[in-house]
């Protein structure tokens, strides 16, 4: 039986993500081991959607990795409320939230500059959430979060066993909190395919 072009491109791109973040997981984790974060100087992370790793960086220097789920329709960019999709992208952390539904949980600023020029364009959002997200931006603050164009994207807990949120960014809840105790408001956040 012969299988369509688009099932064996989804199967390898799969296929080559597992070995990834196994590969991550033998390598990195443990030439890293159970780094202390608690006292980062120059924050920043990455997410690597196709890993489902989230990096946490002190300046240049990785200093620890966490294995992360991510939405229920993760391989894409986000691009609609209700999607299931992870964005990709610039943020930064706009709130700490201690009393999250998911454990605890770091707010990022989605929808960003970007995603509101793409959403204005394709008429998601109006020309006043346009301003919004703009302002938001230039303040680092909180962008809205109620649009067409989804929102409410936060790093939480409540495990890593598949992808499983609407589009967040999941960690195992111990994992979580340590990320929630060394990461300050205002942190960049990268997430790459």
């Amino acid at each position: 039986m012969k299988l369509p072009r688009r099932t064996i491109i989804l199967l390898i791109t799969a296929i080559a993500a597992t070995l990834l973040a196994v590969v991550n997981a033998q390598l990195i984790l443990p030439q890293m081991g159970k780094a202390n974060i608690k006292d980062l100087k120059d924050p920043r992370l990455v997410i690597r959607k196709s890993a489902r790793m989230l990096e946490v960086y002190n300046g240049p220097k990785l200093v620890r990795s966490f294995s992360v789920a991510l939405g229920f329709s993760p391989e894409l960019d986000k691009e609609l409320e209700g999607d299931g999709r992870t964005p990709e992208g610039e943020f930064y952390v706009f709130t700490k939230n201690p009393k999250s539904r998911f454990h605890l949980s770091l707010g990022l600023s989605y929808p960003a500059p970007d995603d509101a020029r793409r959403g204005l364009a394709a008429g998601l959002i109006t020309p006043v959430e346009h301003t919004a997200i703009l302002i938001s931006a230039e303040e680092k603050g909180m962008p809205p979060q109620k649009t067409g164009l989804g929102g409410e994207i936060y790093i939480h807990g409540g495990g890593t066993a598949n992808d499983w949120t609407d589009g967040c960014i999941a960690l195992n809840n111990d994992e979580m909190t340590e990320l929630f105790e060394a990461v300050p408001v205002g942190t960049r956040v990268k997430i790459v395919k």
